[in-house]
């Protein structure tokens, strides 16, 4: 669609006609339009089901009460909020320009929108640091890793995070509805100054992204290793009985690994990148809107990623699906019956 093409397909009108200081609404229609709110629509409530699905498994059934399992469970809420408000109110944004919640709503929303995301990310690291620890001192994983230290450490990485975003949305003039300026009703701009841009920079991007592949990178060298020394005993064993074996642990270890760390850097670079490219970014911007909806897409992905590949999520899914969650004993049902 080209620039002519797109002006022909906005109507202007107004977010409240019977209010004079009403701001100007422009509402996006058109076949392009229209694919897109269905598209992210679906995105929305695809996100909000799996991460639904995710935190009852892990809630319910007793078998999952496991430390790691914690690390997913925060990540799936943290997930789930961006799907059930960050989402909707971005569809809503995208097809009407207008802000229908009033100054509480839009000091409220972005609070919520960094909570939800900054947790999302602490739990990705917190989910590597536990796959490292898992990976490289299995011996000691089950002292040093505990449910009641994972839990502690999940309650103080949300308090953290909602430390950080208060600290950033005061000094953006956002936290307050004083401090919130707006030129009409019906407007909600987040204008972020471009050395808060700089901090959060290496804070929620930075930083947490050095970390993450730092650990996946130890933990497939470690892997790969472990993978090889098992191959050679195998092999060792199998020609002795005139067998051939063949192990491709490493291989599926690598693209597993690549796929996470893809995933995440896609979502998260190209809006950092954008951020650096002017002095103040204002959240009315096409190009932020674009990047920043790869960012909360990564909602999506990560129980993909971190659940559904899983067999303890697809025994929890059908048992959720067909009813049976609803039994007395269901919350002790085996997921892993091949342990038997």
């Amino acid at each position: 669609m080209d620039e002519t093409d797109y002006m022909q397909n906005i109507t202007i009108q107004y977010c409240f006609p019977y209010i004079n200081s009403s701001c100007r609404k422009e509402v996006r229609t058109g076949p392009g339009n229209l694919f897109l709110f269905v598209f992210l629509s679906c995105v929305s409530v695809f996100t909000v089901f799996l991460n639904l699905l995710v935190i009852i498994s892990i809630s319910h059934f007793k078998q999952l009460h496991t430390p790691t399992n914690l690390l997913v469970l925060s990540l799936a809420v943290a997930d789930l909020l961006v799907g059930l408000f960050v989402m909707p109110v971005n569809v809503i944004g995208f097809i009407d320009s207008c802000w229908y919640f009033g100054k509480i709503g839009c000091s409220i929303f972005p609070l919520i929108t960094f909570i939800s995301m900054s947790a999302s990310l602490c739990s990705l690291i917190f989910i590597a640091v536990d796959q490292y620890i898992a990976v490289c001192d299995p011996l000691l994983y089950s002292t040093r890793v505990t449910v009641c230290k994972t839990s502690l450490l999940i309650i103080l990485g949300w308090s953290l995070c909602l430390l950080y975003v208060t600290m950033y949305l005061y000094f953006n003039d956002h936290l307050f509805q004083s401090q919130i300026f707006t030129r009409c009703d019906g407007e909600c701009v987040l204008v972020q100054k471009y050395s808060w841009v700089m901090i959060d920079l290496v804070f929620s991007f930075l930083t947490p992204c050095s970390i993450i592949l730092v650990m996946y990178a130890i933990i497939f060298n470690v892997a790969r290793r472990q993978a090889r020394a098992v191959r050679a005993v195998v092999n060792a064993a199998s020609h002795k009985l005139g067998v051939k074996v063949s192990s491709s642990s490493d291989t599926k270890a690598a693209k597993k690994i690549g796929t996470v760390i893809f995933v995440y850097l896609a979502c998260w670079i190209p809006f950092y990148v954008t951020s650096l490219s002017v002095k103040n970014v204002s959240s009315l911007s096409i190009v932020w809107t674009v990047f920043g909806w790869l960012q909360l897409i990564n909602s999506s992905v990560n129980p993909l990623m971190y659940a559904i590949f899983y067999s303890w999520f697809r025994a929890s899914t059908t048992y959720i699906i067909t009813g049976r969650i609803f039994e007395n004993s269901s919350s002790r049902f085996n997921l892993f019956p091949e342990n038997f």
